[in-house]
C-alpha cells in the first residue's frame, strides 16, 4: 500500500518564559502553523517552565511543489486568558524554522530555540525544545464516497467561513487531553477545495464540541457533509473533488512532491490520480523526457561512397549552433556518440557483437542479450578534435554474429555515416531518438540496427557512462561523485557498576575491574578500579567515531584484574540505533545494562553497568587538519547555517608530466583528478596513457563558509591493470600532485584560470612531475551583510568552544575518522582507494621533520619582524638620525599627550593608511600554492629528508639513528637555553617585590612611592611631556652606558641559580 508523507512535530517543553498573568506566572499554549494547517497544544496552567510532549502531525499534500526548498514552519506562544485576569491571549514568544532544518525520522533530535519577539517592545524571554521530522504514514482504505447534492455542501462551507469570522477575536479553547486544530484562513476556500467537515459550533460555548471535532486533525467527515454527486474521495486529505476539477493526466499534480534529502529517495507518492511516469520523474528531478522533434531526427546512412568532404572545423557552424551549456569555465571537447539500442530479424541464434570504427579506432560491444529482439545499449563516445577525423570522416557501425570477432566470424550487416552529417546536439536539448536502420550487406538482408548517433560534448548526459576513447574502455577509469558517510562523535560515559564479585572473592577482599568498550576496529579501556563491595565507580568519558548508516553494536566487556592476566566477567552490547541524539550539552538519560556470560549469551548475569550513551550532533567530525579544513559544519543538519555561495571548479587539463611507470619497456602515465571539498569528493575520468591529458570537467559545491580550502590532488592510475588481474592490480596508485584553493581569496564572480606546477617533497628534494592547468570561481548567492556577518561568527561550532576537546582526543578521533572514509569509499565502485584519500586528508603529514622545525622558527621571526622594525625606527628617531622625524615625533607627542582622545583614532587612521598603501602590491597573479621556499624544501639536506620520511620505529640503521639523535640533542639544548632565558626575565619580574634581594627591593618600593607622589602632585600631562622629551633627548645629553633602570632590572636575581 502507498505511504504519504507527513511532518511530525514534537512539542516538549519550554523553560523560563515571561509571566503574563499578573501573578508572577503564566499558562502557556503553543500554536504550530505550517500551510495553513494549524494546531495547537493543550494548556499547562501556572507554570513558567511547561512540559506538553504533546505529537502534532502536519499533512504535505497541502505544500505546493513550487516551494518545496522554502518551507516555513511558524510556532506561536501564547498565554490562555482563561487563566489570568488579561482580556486576550498575551504573546509569548515565537519561532520560525525553514525547511533545511527538518530531518527523517531517526535523525530528529531535541533542540532547544529561543523565542523571538514580535517587534520591537515586545518583552520575551525563554525557549523552546522541539523535534521536528518527516515521516510516513498508510493512508486508511478507501471508502465508497457518498453521493449527495453539491449545493448544501457550498452552503455549508460558507456558514463555517462565516463561523470562523464572527469567532475570530475570541480565545483559543483550552484542551486537556488531545491538541486542537484552528484553522485560519485570510479568504474562503474554493468549494472543490473545501474539507469535508461541518460548520464549527461557538468556541465559547462549547469547547468539548470544538476538542472532538479537531482531536483527528481536522480532517475526519461529519453526517452534515456529504461529497457531491460525482466527487472522488481524496485519501490522504479527505477532500471531495469534482471530475472537472482533475488535473490532466499529463500534468504533474506537483502537491505530493517533497524534495528533501534523504528522504525523497525512500518516498512515495500519495494515490492521487494516475499520473505517467515520465511525468513524476520530471517533476522530482527536473529532466526532460526523451522525445523525437519534428524536424531533427537520426543522420541518414550513406547509400554510396563519399568522396571529399571538408573538415569538422569547417562544417561545426553549418551544421548547427551549439548554445552555452553550465561547462563555461572548461574547454568544449566534441565527442561522436553512438548509442546501439538492439537489432531485430538477424539470421543467428548466438549472442552477436557490433563493431564500431571511426578515425582508425575501433571498438567492440559486449554480446547481445537475447530477448524478443538482440539488445546491447550501449554507448560510445569518439573524441571529434582528433587529427586523423579528416583523413576518415565515415563511421562504420557492422554486426557480427560471433562474440569472439575472429576472421572466422559471419558478416551480418552494416552501415556508414558521414561525419559531418551526424548532427548537433547541446543540453538543453533533448535526447535524440533511436531509429531503425536497415543492415546492408552480409548475410541480415532484412536486419535492423537500432541506434542513434550524434555530435555533443562532455556535457553531455550519456557521457559519463560511455565508451571514451581517450580512457581505452576501461570500467574503472569514469569520472564519479562520491559522498562522504555522515559521521558522528559517540560519547559513552562509563558512570559504576553492580554485582561484579566474582563468587571465589569475599567482600572483605579489594577487586580491581576495568571495563573495556569496542566499536568496530576502535578500542577504548576505562581506568582501573579497585572496590570491596563490587561496586566500582569509574565516571570516565570514551568518545567514538560512528558512521551512518548504524549496523554496528557498541560491545562492553568487563574484566577482572588478576596477576595471571584479565578474566572477562561479562560483556553487554548496545545497539547504535537506540542510542539517542543530541545537539547540546543537556545530559542524556542514563541507563542500566546487564551483562551476558562470555562463555553462553543466552544465560544472563546479575551484574550490570550504568552508562550514559548519545551522540553528539552539535561536534563537527573533523577528518582534516584544522588549517586546511574544507567544512566546519556540525553533524546535526538541525544547525546547518543557509549556503552563502557556490565554488565551480573546471579541471581543464595537465602538462608535461612525468612518465609514472614502465609498461612493456615504455613510460607511461594514466593520469586522473580528485577533487574534495566538505562531504564532497570527485573524480575524473582516468586519461589512458598520456603526458598532456585533457578532461574538461566542471564541478560545483555549496560553500557554507568562505574560510575553507578546496582540495585538488592529480594521481597515476593502475586501474587498467586490475581488469588482467596481474601483480600490478595489488599496486597503489601513485601521487603526482596537490593543489590547494583558499576560497576566501577568491573574489566574487571572478573566474580564475592558472597553471600550478605539480610538486612532491621525495628523499631526494623537491620534484617537479608536470603542471595541472585549473579554472576556479566562487558565487555569492548571500546577501553582503549576511555574506560579511559568516566573518564574525565562530569557525567551529559552538559545542567545540562549551565542551571542548582535548588535543589528544582531537588526533585520535581525526585518526579514526580518516580510516572510517578511507574504508567507506574503497567501496565504491569504481574504488577510490585508501592511499588517495589519506593524501587528499593530509593524514600522514604530522611527522617529525627538522625541516618543518626551522621552516616554522623562520615564519615567527619574520611575524616578529614587523614589530622589531618599529622598534629599530624608534631606537633611530631617539638618536636624531633623521632629525626632520625626531622633530615630527615630538609635536605628535605633544599632541597626542594633551589631546589623549586622539591616540586610538589616530593608531586606527595609521592601521587603514597601511592596509590602503599595501592594496596597491597585493597579489595579481596566480592564486597562492604551495611555497618551496617557504617550506625550505630546497635548502634541505637528504639526511634531513630521509628522516623525515623515515618510519616509526625507524628502520635505519643503529649508527644513522645514533646520529640523528645526537643532532636532535644539539637542538633540544638550544631550545632548553631558550627556555631558560625567558623563564629567568620572568623570575626577575616576580624578584621585585618578593624581598629575594632585600635591597633592590626596598629601592624599588621605595622609588614606587616617589612616583605615586609625584603622580599625585604633578599633573599627569606635564608627566608625560616630560617623560616624552626625555626619552628622545639629543645624544649631546645621553650616557653611552645602558640606562639605570635596565642595569637594576638585570641585577635582579632569578632561580637559575637553583637549577642542579
Amino acid at each position: 500500500m502507498a505511504t504519504t508523507k507527513k511532518l511530525v512535530v514534537e512539542v516538549v517543553d519550554a523553560k523560563d518564559l515571561t509571566p503574563k498573568d499578573g501573578h508572577g506566572t503564566s499558562s502557556p499554549y503553543v500554536v504550530v502553523d505550517y500551510y495553513g494547517q494549524r494546531r495547537r497544544t493543550r494548556t499547562i496552567v501556572r507554570d513558567l517552565n511547561p512540559v506538553w510532549n504533546e505529537t502534532l502531525e502536519f499533512s504535505l499534500a497541502k505544500r505546493p511543489s513550487h516551494q518545496v526548498f522554502t518551507d516555513f514552519l511558524e510556532v506561536d506562544m501564547y498565554h490562555d486568558k482563561n487563566f489570568g485576569p488579561t482580556r486576550r491571549n498575551n504573546f509569548l514568544g515565537r519561532i520560525r524554522l525553514g525547511s533545511d532544518q527538518f530531518v527523517g525520522k531517526g535523525e530528529e533530535a531535541l533542540i532547544y530555540y529561543p523565542l523571538e519577539k514580535k517587534s520591537l517592545f515586545t518583552l520575551v524571554q525563554g525557549e523552546i525544545g522541539i523535534r521536528i521530522y518527516y515521516a510516513d504514514e498508510i493512508p486508511p482504505p478507501a471508502s465508497k464516497p457518498a453521493v449527495a447534492p453539491l449545493e448544501p455542501v457550498v452552503e455549508e462551507k460558507a456558514e463555517e467561513v462565516a463561523a470562523e469570522a464572527s469567532n475570530e477575536s475570541q480565545p483559543l479553547p483550552e484542551t486537556k487531553d488531545s491538541p486542537a486544530e484552528v484553522k485560519d484562513t485570510a479568504e474562503p476556500p474554493p468549494p472543490e477545495n473545501l474539507p469535508a467537515e461541518g460548520p464549527k459550533p461557538n468556541e465559547e460555548d462549547s469547547p468539548a464540541s470544538q476538542e472532538n471535532a479537531t482531536a483527528g486533525g481536522g480532517d475526519q467527515e461529519t453526517p452534515e457533509s456529504n461529497p457531491p454527486p460525482g466527487a472522488v474521495k481524496n485519501e490522504a486529505e479527505g477532500t471531495p473533488k469534482l471530475p472537472a476539477e482533475e488535473p490532466p493526466q499529463n500534468q504533474p499534480d506537483g502537491e505530493n512532491i517533497v524534495l528533501e534529502s534523504g528522504d525523497a529517495a525512500n518516498w512515495i507518492p500519495p494515490p492521487r490520480s494516475p499520473l505517467p511516469e515520465v511525468t513524476i520523474s520530471r517533476s522530482v528531478s527536473g529532466s526532460i523526457p526523451e522525445t523525437n522533434i519534428g524536424g531533427i531526427g537520426g543522420p541518414q546512412p550513406l547509400r554510396r561512397s563519399v568522396s571529399e568532404t571538408a573538415s569538422y572545423t569547417s562544417e561545426i557552424s553549418d551544421v548547427s549552433t551549439i548554445e552555452r551549456s553550465a561547462f563555461d569555465l572548461v574547454e568544449k571537447m566534441h565527442y561522436v556518440f553512438v548509442r546501439v539500442v538492439k537489432a531485430r530479424l538477424l539470421p543467428t541464434s548466438g549472442s552477436p557483437i557490433t563493431k564500431i570504427s571511426l578515425s582508425g579506432t575501433m571498438i567492440q560491444s559486449k554480446p547481445a542479450r537475447k530477448t524478443s529482439t538482440f539488445e546491447w545499449d550501449q554507448t560510445f563516445a569518439f573524441l571529434r578534435d582528433s587529427p586523423d577525423l579528416s583523413s576518415s570522416p565515415i563511421l562504420e557501425i557492422s554486426v557480427w554474429d560471433s562474440p569472439t570477432g575472429t576472421d572466422t566470424s559471419h558478416f551480418l550487416g552494416g552501415i556508414c555515416f558521414d561525419v559531418s552529417e551526424i548532427p548537433l546536439r547541446d543540453p538543453p536539448d533533448s535526447p535524440l531518438a533511436p531509429q531503425w536502420y536497415r543492415l546492408e550487406g552480409g548475410g541480415a538482408h532484412h536486419g535492423d540496427l537500432m541506434l542513434a548517433t550524434w555530435t555533443g560534448t562532455q556535457a553531455d548526459e550519456s557521457f559519463p557512462d560511455a565508451w571514451k576513447t581517450d580512457t581505452a574502455g576501461n570500467v574503472t577509469a569514469r569520472a564519479k561523485v562520491y559522498m562522504s558517510p555522515k559521521l558522528w562523535y559517540l560519547r559513552a560515559t562509563v558512570i559504576e557498576a553492580q554485582d561484579l564479585l566474582p563468587p571465589q572473592l569475599t567482600a572483605f577482599k579489594e577487586a580491581s575491574f576495568q571495563l573495556k568498550a569496542q566499536l568496530g576496529f576502535q578500542v577504548q579501556k576505562t581506568k582501573s578500579a579497585v572496590t570491596r563491595n563490587g561496586a566500582p565507580s569509574w565516571n570516565e568519558e570514551l568518545l567514538f567515531v560512528a558512521a551512518e548508516p548504524f549496523a554496528d553494536q557498541l560491545v562492553f566487556t568487563l574484566e577482572y584484574r588478576t596477576s595471571k592476566g584479565p578474566v572477562t566477567v561479562g560483556m553487554a552490547r548496545v545497539p547504535l540505533t537506540a542510542i539517542e541524539r543530541r545537539v547540546d550539552e543537556r545530559l542524556v538519560a542514563s541507563r542500566w545494562f546487564g551483562f551476558d556470560d562470555p562463555n553462553d549469551e543466552k544465560r544472563g548475569n546479575r551484574s550490570r553497568v550504568h552508562l550514559r550513551l548519545c551522540f553528539d550532533g552539535g561536534y563537527h567530525v573533523m577528518d582534516e587538519a584544522a588549517h586546511v579544513c574544507s567544512d566546519y559544519r556540525p553533524t546535526a543538519r538541525q544547525l546547518w547555517k543557509p549556503a552563502v555561495g557556490i565554488v565551480e571548479l573546471g579541471v581543464i587539463s595537465c602538462k608535461n608530466l612525468l612518465p609514472m611507470k614502465t609498461v612493456n619497456g615504455k613510460g607511461s602515465t594514466d593520469a586522473y583528478t580528485v577533487a574534495k571539498y566538505g562531504t564532497k569528493w570527485v573524480r575524473t575520468r582516468t586519461v589512458s596513457d598520456s603526458l598532456d591529458p585533457k578532461w574538461n570537467e566542471q564541478y560545483t559545491w555549496k560553500v557554507y563558509d568562505p574560510c575553507t580550502v578546496l582540495t585538488i590532488g592529480v594521481f597515476d592510475s593502475w586501474g587498467v591493470y586490475e581488469i588482467d588481474g596481474g601483480k600490478e592490480a595489488t599496486r597503489q596508485d601513485l601521487r603526482i600532485g596537490k593543489v590547494r584553493i583558499r576560497i576566501s581569496t577568491l573574489e566574487t564572480g571572478k573566474a580564475y584560470r592558472n597553471t600550478y606546477p605539480l610538486l612532491m617533497l621525495v628523499n631526494g628534494g623537491v620534484k617537479k612531475l608536470g603542471e595541472i592547468e585549473l579554472a576556479v570561481r566562487f558565487v555569492r548567492s548571500a546577501p553582503p551583510l549576511d555574506f560579511l556577518h559568516v566573518y564574525s561568527q565562530p569557525l567551529l561550532p559552538l559545542m567545540h568552544h562549551i565542551k571542548p576537546l582535548t588535543l589528544f582526543q582531537e588526533d585520535m578521533l581525526r585518526n579514526t575518522a580518516v580510516k572510517i572514509l578511507a574504508v567507506h569509499l574503497s567501496r565504491s565502485e569504481p574504488p577510490l582507494k585508501p592511499e588517495i584519500v589519506r593524501y587528499m586528508l593530509d593524514a600522514d603529514t604530522h611527522t617529525f621533520s627538522m625541516r618543518k622545525v626551522r621552516a616554522n622558527w623562520l615564519r615567527i621571526v619574520n611575524v616578529v619582524a614587523g614589530i622589531l622594525d618599529v622598534v629599530r625606527w624608534v631606537d633611530d628617531t631617539r638618536f636624531w638620525k633623521n632629525p626632520t622625524a625626531t622633530l615630527l615625533v615630538h609635536v605628535l607627542v605633544v599632541m597626542l599627550i594633551w589631546f589623549p582622545d586622539l591616540i586610538f583614532p589616530t593608531l586606527a587612521f595609521y592601521l587603514f593608511v597601511i592596509g590602503a598603501w599595501n592594496y596597491r602590491f597585493r597579489s595579481r597573479a596566480a592564486l597562492p600554492h604551495f611555497d618551496p621556499k617557504l617550506s625550505l624544501a630546497d635548502a634541505a639536506d637528504r639526511d634531513e629528508l630521509d628522516e623525515e620520511f623515515d618510519v616509526v620505529p625507524s628502520n635505519r640503521p643503529p649508527e644513522m639513528v645514533r646520529l640523528r639523535y645526537d643532532k636532535l640533542r644539539a637542538v633540544g639544548a638550544r631550545v632548553q637555553t631558550i627556555l631558560g632565558e625567558v623563564a629567568a626575565q620572568g623570575e626577575k619580574m616576580q624578584a621585585l617585590v618578593t624581598w629575594r634581594d632585600p635591597r633592590a627591593t626596598g629601592i624599588f618600593v621605595g622609588l614606587c612611592l616617589v612616583v605615586a607622589l609625584v603622580l599625585y602632585l604633578v599633573p599627569t600631562k606635564m608627566v608625560a611631556m616630560a617623560s616624552g622629551f626625555y626619552y628622545f633627548r639629543h645624544p649631546i645629553f645621553r650616557d653611552r652606558k645602558p640606562s639605570p633602570m635596565l642595569n637594576f632590572f638585570r641585577r635582579l636575581p632569578s632561580l637559575s641559580d637553583r637549577l642542579m
